[in-house]
Order: C-alpha cells, then structure tokens, then sequence
C-alpha cells in the first residue's frame, strides 16, 4: 500500500482517527472488499522501538513524536495547577502509550446507560461486543473469549512489595480476585495487560495493520483533519492538510466515522461548524449545528498518587539505579521477553469502597514499586512504592472548548477536577483509606513512611485532606464524555443510542466521547468495545 496516493477520490467510509477506535472500525468497514475506506491520522507510523517495548511509555508520554502534548487550564480543584494531558499521536492512538490494562468496568456502568434510555447498552448487550475481538489468556467461557485480535495476557513480572500491599488490603477485608473483567471488579489482583508475549499489542497491531494488505483500504498518516465538509447537514466529505503543508479533499458517499477522541472529536466537531453555536461564532465559524453539548460533560478519573518510602524490599527505584541491573534487565527482555521492561505502569490493582455505604467500589488503586514525582521525571533516589487512587465515578463535569479556529492549534480543556462536594468527600476518604492499608502488618515489615502529601494532612482535618488531593492529584488518562449519547429529546446529547449525531446525516462518533457517563476502571477496553458495537451498526445501515 503507498499512503501518497491519496486522496482525490470517492470513498464509501472515511474514518478520522486511527486510535482505539479507529483501527477497529477500519478493520471491519474494510473487511467488505466493496467498501473502499480512507483512514485519516494525524500522527505518524510506530515505527519507534518504544511504542513496541511495554515500559516505553516512559519516553512516548510527553514526546511529540507520540503525543499531541495537551495542558489543561489553571484548575481550582488543583489548587491552581495545571496538568499535562497526554493523548497518543501515532497509529493505534493512545493504546500505542497507555497503561495496556484491559478493564471492562461494572455491569452496573452499562445497565445504568440503559436505563437512560439507551437501547442495546445495558452489560448484557455490550459483552458479545468486548468478546467479539478478544484472544483471553483465561480461555473460552461465558465472560471471555479466544481467537479475536486483541491478545490479553497476565504481566509478567512481580514484586514483593505489591504482593504485601495486597495481603495488607486482605487484612483490612478487600479479598483477592482473579479476574475485573467478570462484570463486578471489587478486590485486588494483578492486573489483565494488552500485551502478547512480552510486547504492547496497540490496536494498530491489533486490528489495523493486519488489514493493510487489503487494496480497498487506504491509511493517511501525518495529515491533519482540517474540517468535516458538508452540503447542508449531510457529511459529504472532509479537507486535510498533508505534512508538507499541501490541503487536499476526499469526499464520502457513505458515512464519515468520527474516532479522534475525547479531545479531538469535540475539536473537530468545532472546527467543522457542530456545537455550542456562539462559542463557533466567537471563532469565526458560522454553525451547521447547534448542539450546546459538544465539548461537555468532560469527564475523567482523577488520581492521588500517595508515595511511600520503605527499606527491606526491593522497588524499581533503586534497582534501575543500577548500570548492571539495567543491563540485565535489558538482556532479559531480549531473551525471554520478562523482567522490568515488560511493566505496565501499574501492576496490581485494588477496587473497593471510598465508604461502606456505598451500593458498588467506586475506587480503584494502581499499585506501582516505583515512584517519581511525575511521569517525565527521575525515579527517586530512595527504594519506595507509589499508591495511586482514584474516584471511579466522579460527579465533577468540565469541557473543551476551541482556543482558535487553526485545526492545528491547541483546544482548551478544563476537567474541573473536585468542583463538587461528592468529589471532594471521596478523595479524603481515600487518603484515608490508603493509609489504613498501608499501616496494616503486612506492610509494615517494611517500614513504609509517608512521603506524599505527608503527615501534615491529618486523617481529622477534612480540609487539609481536600488540599493535599489538590496537591498530588492528576489525570490517569481516562477522559470521556465530550459528545455523549443520548435520548434526543436530551438537548445536551450529541449523538443518539445508534451513535448518530443528532440532527446531522452520514455521519457518527465511534470512541470514547459518546459514554454518557464514565465507566469504573480503565477506558480502553470499553472504547473498544464501543468501537465494535459502532462497526456493527454502521454495517446493519
């Protein structure tokens, strides 16, 4: 296949985005050798060792060549911080840099979309879906799946350090479980990986590279989405800008698959006259559609990541400290594909209530043997365990908003993390409840000693705990939200229970901004799934 030939031409499918979702609906629009797809993304080949070695994220978060290098606004909730937003900029989007944890979330997540009137949502409904693509190291059975592209694998490392934060939770009554992908996550337990014997298995290892052979489909990297063109209201077509500055145009006979991401397709939306229709004009653009719900209903999971110095055990700090440990580390790799190098950046997980009286774990830990003050940054230079925490289901709701009407330029984003009193409530029960953890025997053969936020925060001063979660807390990457689905007679609704965007034609958003609300655990696999889900219903018309 030769990109350049691109793009004059008619196509039956035009998928913008080659992330998570896009590799997916590509992969099955094009499986019909009648379908001709054009796929539009605005990064570049992986084609980088560290988009293939699982703990390159190291290096790809923060790096142009594999990050857009968004920064969120000033938020309050942060005290007044302003946050790196990391969302991957190469094919396979940000499965190409996150975590590779393979989370489905809570049937009551899906049920409860169902019940706002979301038909063929409900967790009953979406699990052929998350089954449809998977090759589960578990096997066949009723919740998982062999024989699909998506191979998930247990990590192949431990540490003695997070086996004892597990017994110490066990201690405490958070039971150990096997399995999160079972429709209820509460426990604790290594973590399921989208890894395939020691390597990161992006979605465009997945579902998108084994489909170029097809003569049908044509892969458009480094070319920016410059606009969704219309007649009226149907998509008709799209203008890209080429890395070499040169503007072309495809048009579209078929439906166009919005796939850009929570902060990318509301972007784009923006740009190509849908949404807010006086934030448009404001910009200069004249609105197609006014629908004031693009770009809310922003939502996230805001982790407090609580650091631990210890001493008699092992964590990464020191070890990669070390030339000779990093070198074996590295010869490890390269021979049995085990060792350090293949971590995710957590390993062990914990779901559990910030509070018993809530109906479900609305928390999740990522439990790490290493620590730094953020990621870019040196390890410490001190053997410690990083404790990271977050609200699963946060009421707190921001947005994203154009900062110009240059597709090339920057949105604005504002999370407004802690913006509700719930919020705050559950992140100073968080703290307090990592620490029961952490004081409880199994952990304490080690010594742990608070080294953030600190014994200043005191368990009895609600408002110093709110403070100190401003201080430590940041995004674990999950944005959602920001063209959500919903019944049309909903005003902020963007697209309806068939992924369509409301009062347009030819054209539905198939990622992660159409959840209503966010689901309780990591979002890839429910993008994903959504991703299948959407694929289908474009093929049934």
């Amino acid at each position: 296949m030769v990109e350049t030939r691109l793009i004059d031409g008619d196509f039956d499918y035009i998928v913008i985005g080659a992330g998570s979702a896009g590799c997916l609906v590509a992969n099955r629009l094009s499986a019909d050798p009648r379908s001709r797809v054009l796929v539009i993304e605005a990064g570049g080949r992986d084609d980088w060792i560290w988009f293939h070695v699982p703990v390159g994220y190291l290096f790809a978060i923060g790096n142009p060549r594999a990050d857009w290098c968004f920064r969120t606004e000033p938020e309050s909730g942060l005290n007044g911080r302003s946050l790196a937003y990391p969302r991957g900029k190469v094919i396979g989007g940000s499965s190409a840099i996150n975590a590779m944890i393979y989370m489905r979330g809570q049937v009551a997540d899906y049920d409860h979309w169902r019940q706002l009137g979301l038909r063929g949502w409900s967790w009953e409904e979406v699990l052929p879906y998350f089954k449809r693509h998977e090759d589960h190291f578990l096997g066949a059975g009723p919740t998982h799946a062999v024989g699909g592209e998506l191979r998930i694998e247990p990590p192949r490392i431990r540490w003695d350090i997070t086996d004892a934060f597990g017994e110490a939770a066990r201690a405490i009554g958070i039971a150990p479980v096997n399995d999160f992908n079972t429709g209820d996550n509460e426990g604790s337990g290594y973590f399921h990986v989208n890894q395939k014997r020691g390597r990161r298995w992006s979605a465009a290892r997945a579902f998108l590279k084994p489909a170029l052979h097809r003569p049908n489909l044509i892969l458009a990297t480094n070319t920016l989405l410059e606009a969704i063109e219309f007649a009226g209201r149907r998509a008709v077509g799209v203008r890209v800008r080429r890395d070499d500055g040169t503007v072309q145009r495809a048009r579209c006979g078929g439906e166009i698959i919005l796939a850009a991401g929570t902060i990318g397709s509301a972007q784009i939306l923006q740009i190509s006259g849908i949404g807010p229709g006086d934030h448009l004009r404001q910009h200069g653009i004249a609105p197609i559609l006014d629908r004031p719900g693009v770009g809310e209903n922003l939502q996230d999971h805001l982790q407090l990541r609580l650091i631990y110095r210890v001493s008699g055990v092992k964590t990464l700090n020191e070890t990669y400290r070390s030339v000779f440990a990093r070198v074996g580390m590295g010869l490890n790799y390269l021979l049995f594909r085990r060792g350090p190098l293949t971590m995710a950046p957590s390993q062990f997980g914990l779901f559990t209530r910030s509070d018993p009286r809530r109906e479900r774990a609305n928390i999740e830990f990522h439990i790490q043997p290493l620590s730094l003050d953020k990621f870019g940054d040196a390890l410490h230079p001190f053997p410690a365990f990083t404790a990271s925490v977050c609200n699963l289901q946060p009421t707190s709701r921001g947005q994203v908003r154009l900062g110009s009407a240059d597709p090339g330029a920057a949105p604005v984003i504002k999370p407004h993390y802690l913006t509700t009193e719930e919020d705050r409530q559950v992140a100073a029960d968080s703290i307090r409840l990592t620490r029961r953890i952490v004081a409880a025997p199994p952990l304490q053969h080690f010594h742990p000693v608070e080294y953030r936020p600190g014994a200043a925060a005191r368990d009895d001063d609600e408002a110093a705990l709110v403070k100190a979660a401003g201080d430590i807390g940041t995004t674990i990457f999950h944005p959602v939200g920001t063209a959500k689905m919903g019944r049309p007679d909903d005003k902020m609704a963007v697209v309806d229970e068939r992924l369509r965007v409301i009062g347009a034609e030819a054209l539905r958003i198939v990622d992660a901004s159409v959840m209503p609300t966010i689901t309780s655990g990591n979002t890839n696999a429910p993008t994903m799934m959504i991703a299948e889900k959407g694929a289908a219903m474009i093929l049934e018309g």
